[in-house]
């Protein structure tokens, strides 16, 4: 009985060997994941239901501007504004809103469901850049969406002057304050929405703060500030969201709100009568508090 031969087997020495390929760092990390969540905010590379309020908010920012092309088609010249670009804003503040209300909670909401954080934060991306990215991408949303239109709202206004290069010699100021406004209502809005989208993962409760934030403020300030006629309550609307946009953007004009529509956010800021610089102070201090509440909500936050 012949005896079965021995098993055999084979030792490879793979060893271990270190990168040697290009290492591209921090900063291409930081980069990525802005232009990773940039997509994402308007829905590219997920289902296409993801895509439909984000592009249908963006799509009624428009709305002012195709209206004033209408018109300008319509008529042979037209020597005035119909829609200045200091009163554009106040015209599309909730579409702004809401898509903040859409699009925040999602941008950093998946991130916490899907527990992909501790793989963003393995390295070399840091807790700060991951923050920074996201601020970045739907800031730059937010300011696609205020500056196109804008942008032919300007042309759209030039069109219907009789002779456009003289709309043209006489408004190119205002290109610097319609981007510093534009920028500002970004940042401010893209704060708010990422401090409060950041702190569940539950998008029906984060959209529903954004919006009652920017709507209870809203109401509750022009109630106060109507209801009375001075003292502490005509500061009430330096609380209000839309109210610290709307003075922002008329102090980066140098428009003064005196004898405005009744009702309007300027007609409001007129009663009141608090300088406009106090607004200002107001969206610096809150887009810097909502971002450091951003910060310690993931300084925190246990992988």
């Amino acid at each position: 009985m012949s005896l079965s031969p021995e098993p055999e087997g084979s030792v490879y020495d793979l060893g271990y060997r270190s990168y040697e390929g290009v290492r591209l760092g921090r900063p291409h990390a930081v980069l990525s994941l802005y232009f990773t969540s940039l997509r994402g905010v308007f829905g590219f590379g997920r289902h296409t239901s993801s895509k439909i309020l984000p592009f249908a908010l963006a799509t009624i920012a428009l709305v002012p501007a195709v209206f004033q092309l209408g018109v300008v088609a319509m008529a042979e010249t037209i020597d005035f504004d119909l829609i200045s670009p200091g009163d554009y804003y106040e015209f599309v503040q909730w579409p702004l809103v809401l898509f903040v209300a859409v699009v925040a909670p999602e941008l950093v909401g998946r991130d916490q469901r899907n527990r992909t954080l501790s793989l963003y934060f393995s390295r070399p991306l840091l807790r700060d850049d991951y923050v920074l990215a996201k601020m970045a991408a739907l800031s730059t949303a937010l300011l696609i969406m205020a500056l196109v239109p804008q942008a032919v709202i300007f042309l759209g206004n030039a069109m219907a002057w009789s002779d456009p290069s003289d709309y043209l010699r006489e408004n190119w100021r205002d290109i610097a304050p319609i981007v510093a406004s534009g920028a500002m209502i970004s940042l401010f809005c893209s704060s708010i929405g990422l401090a409060i989208g950041s702190q569940t993962d539950r998008w029906p409760l984060s959209s529903g703060g954004i919006v009652a934030y920017f709507a209870v403020s809203w109401i509750l300030g022009s109630i106060l500030v109507n209801s009375a006629d001075d003292g502490v309550f005509r500061y009430s609307l330096l609380f209000s969201g839309f109210h610290v946009m709307r003075a922002f953007t008329l102090w980066v004009f140098g428009i003064t709100p005196d004898a405005p529509l009744e009702g309007s956010l300027a007609g409001n800021l007129a009663l009141a009568d608090v300088p406009l610089s106090f607004y200002v102070f107001v969206a610096v201090l809150t887009i810097g508090v909502t971002l450091f509440i951003v910060h310690l909500r993931y300084r925190r936050m246990s992988l």
